[in-house]
């Protein structure tokens, strides 16, 4: 393997994406580069690399300069390897409490199952796409008191929502708490971005993460709607489990606020894209 590449294959190991790698063993070679130049000396298509370099500076790796071209400089390797080292630990620490948590969620579920005749009887499965629609705004009907969300494309509802918007309103003046989070290329569609925004001024609050598992809702720790994305079909269906059992909903709940508390706002999004 040439040493490059071992180089790569470590970082890559250490939790960075293999682009991400790649960009940073190109920027440590010299003072600054320009995107352009970055992606050049990578070997990283165009179209990717504003996006390799917002991870790299989220993730305090690389340095943005701005100005009429804006240049990226690498951080001193040492600390660089550090603070993934320091990464790994969190997430790893995460993990285990997600797992702590999520063995004393399961652990009942899978003991009262034994004496179940129907083990199912509380899991509803879903695969059209009119029922799914149908389910994602009881779900936000049934809700009393907190709504929790993530969000991806594609959606199964219209851009407006009514639905969702007067859930949202009714939640937020009982006091109630609805809180979305929503990948970065939500902000890329103008009309979703408005979308967010209005969903704003009624009472949701939002925050915006890179990625997102899945498409996932969570109604008063107690009612999930949850797709499960075919992995190994690769055609893009999907089916969606309505699961009402408030062991499973919490642990998701405490999933949900592990990401929450990773995420960004729009404006510190908007405002580190500006940076780029």
């Amino acid at each position: 393997m040439e040493p490059e590449e071992q180089s790569v294959g470590q970082l890559v190991a250490l939790g960075l994406a293999r682009y991400e790698a790649r960009v940073y063993l190109a920027l440590i070679r010299r003072e600054s580069y320009t995107a352009a130049e970055a992606a050049r000396e990578a070997d990283v298509p165009r179209q990717r690399i504003y996006d390799v370099l917002d991870a790299l500076v989220r993730r305090r790796l690389a340095v943005a300069h701005p100005g009429r071209v804006a240049t990226f400089s690498a951080i001193d390797p040492e600390l660089a390897l550090t603070r993934l080292m320091s990464d790994q630990r969190e997430a790893l620490d995460r993990m285990e409490r997600v797992s702590s948590g999520l063995v004393a969620a399961l652990l009942p579920v899978w003991s009262e199952g034994r004496s179940q005749s129907d083990p199912l009887d509380y899991i509803e499965v879903l695969r059209d796409p009119k029922a799914i629609s149908e389910r994602f705004v009881d779900i936000q009907e049934q809700a009393s008191r907190e709504l929790l969300s993530f969000n991806k494309p594609p959606f199964v509802t219209s851009t407006d929502n009514p639905a969702g918007m007067k859930v949202v309103r009714r939640l937020s003046r009982a006091g109630g708490v609805v809180q979305a989070i929503y990948t970065y290329d939500v902000l890329d569609d103008p009309g979703m971005t408005e979308n967010v925004e209005q969903f704003g001024l009624a009472g949701e609050e939002a925050r915006f993460s890179r990625e997102l598992p899945l498409k996932l809702v969570i109604a008063d720790a107690s009612l999930v709607l949850c797709d499960m994305p075919d992995p190994v079909a690769g055609t893009g269906a999907t089916t969606a489990l309505f699961i009402e059992h408030p062991a499973l909903a919490g642990c998701l709940r405490l999933a949900f606020q592990t990401v929450w508390a990773g995420s960004s706002t729009m404006e510190a999004v908007r405002g580190l894209r500006e940076t780029l």
